[in-house]
């Protein structure tokens, strides 16, 4: 089955231009460097799923025209994934039903104490529960699991001080916000022909919580995608000037692209 990811946002926490209308290294009269934060949307005839839910969601779902939502992944809590979860609230009053959100014990936790207001009933009922989370076990990672129509196979990534989860949906994976990965995850991405792909530390080599290019490099010796799409960039990260550095299999991600996917 045929199913499309939309990269809804590829830059880093900041987003480019970060405020002040700083642009870093980046040309602002290039359109694909204007970033917002990091997610994206696999969709087919059916169904819909979100991964991250940050700043800036609400206007990333108006510009894709996406009108229904099944599902939200959470790869991790960090403020850029998930800031964008009140917004949740709008859904749950057209759709009349809980949203159904995913994602590990520590980052369920996480959203519950940020958010506890979605998480319950208010006590004058006038303001109803607004999510129903769902928690990826480690012993489901590597193991496909199907929200709708889609099959989702989490697999656990490091990021320095926390882990976060990767996704993949048949060929397809989504990797943002980690720093490597080990042999499960290596294994479960086996096989995929498209790689999205955080390298926010892009030639740095201390960063301790995002990949740098040539440790993206060494991981796709490893998997073997054909295609590596670079996300989470930093202001430092110039589209066209990725576009000269980059080895051949792999590219810049820009907002609003579509890769096709088969589940």
């Amino acid at each position: 089955m045929n199913a499309k990811i939309t990269i809804l946002g590829s830059g880093n926490s900041a987003g480019t231009p970060s405020i002040g209308n700083f642009w870093g290294n980046c040309d602002p009269g290039e359109p694909k460097n204007n970033r917002m934060r990091a997610s994206i949307a696999v969709q087919t005839a059916k169904t819909t799923v979100i991964v991250d839910t940050g700043p800036d969601f609400r206007h990333q779902i108006n510009r894709a025209n996406i009108e229904i939502i099944n599902a939200i992944l959470y790869s991790h809590a960090h403020s850029d994934h998930v800031n964008g979860m009140d917004e949740l609230r709008v859904i749950r009053n057209h759709t009349k039903s809980c949203v159904d959100i995913y994602s590990n014990r520590e980052t369920l936790g996480s959203l519950e104490k940020t958010f506890p207001f979605l998480f319950i009933n208010s006590e004058n009922r006038l303001y109803p529960r607004v999510v129903e989370p769902h928690t990826i076990k480690d012993t489901h990672y590597g193991t496909p699991f199907m929200i709708g129509d889609i099959p989702v196979v989490p697999f656990e990534q490091e990021h320095g001080t926390i882990k976060s989860l990767g996704f993949r949906f048949g060929d397809v994976a989504y990797s943002t916000d980690m720093v490597d990965l080990d042999q499960q995850a290596l294994e479960t991405l086996s096989g995929v022909k498209t790689w999205i792909a955080d390298s926010a530390a892009y030639k740095h080599t201390e960063n301790p919580v995002h990949a740098n290019l040539k440790k993206l490099y060494e991981l796709n010796e490893v998997i073997q995608a054909d295609r590596v799409i670079v996300t989470h960039m930093p202001p430092s990260m110039d589209y066209k000037t990725l576009l000269k550095e980059l080895p051949e299999g792999f590219e810049p991600a820009y907002d609003g692209l579509e890769v096709d996917c088969t589940l």
